[in-house]
């Protein structure tokens, strides 16, 4: 991907995240987040809520003028194991993944890498497995939907 030309007339690639991982896709918020609600389900994951954070915010009187919406999504056996070895990883659950209008005519899908997140917690070692499971499908979610 690329965010315009960069020395030389090259393209600039875009800046990676070690935490964050992220996709652009064509289409609208509304589309993106359907497929991603599919996508989900064919991954073992249940979608537990969808956020308009542009409306919920608007209910606050307050403008923001980008769509934008969360989709909270679980796998309930790789949550209950998490949780058994750790509750406080609760405090990290469920899994996001946020939607927005990039502002160039596309959107972008990205949520927070769990192996990442998972390494705020002290005890969290045993886990670096189920957290490698959850990133994987987490990225297949995004892959597939941004593919479609």
């Amino acid at each position: 991907m690329s965010r315009g030309p960069g020395p030389r007339g090259g393209a600039r690639p875009q800046r990676r995240h070690t935490v964050l991982y992220s996709r652009q896709s064509a289409g609208g918020v509304r589309q993106l987040v359907e497929r991603l609600r599919r996508a989900a389900e064919r991954n073992r994951f249940g979608v537990l809520a969808v956020i308009d954070l542009k409306a919920k915010i608007a209910e606050k009187g307050v403008a923001f003028d980008r769509d934008c919406v969360i989709v909270e999504l679980c796998n309930p056996r790789q949550a209950a194991q998490v949780l058994r070895h750790d509750p406080a990883i609760a405090t990290s659950l469920p899994c996001r993944i946020a939607v927005w209008a990039d502002g160039s005519g596309g959107v972008t899908a990205a949520t927070v890498r769990p192996a990442a997140l998972l390494k705020m917690y002290a005890a969290a070692e045993p886990l670096a497995g189920v957290a490698d499971e959850v990133e994987n499908a987490l990225v297949a979610i995004i892959d597939e939907a941004c593919a479609a």
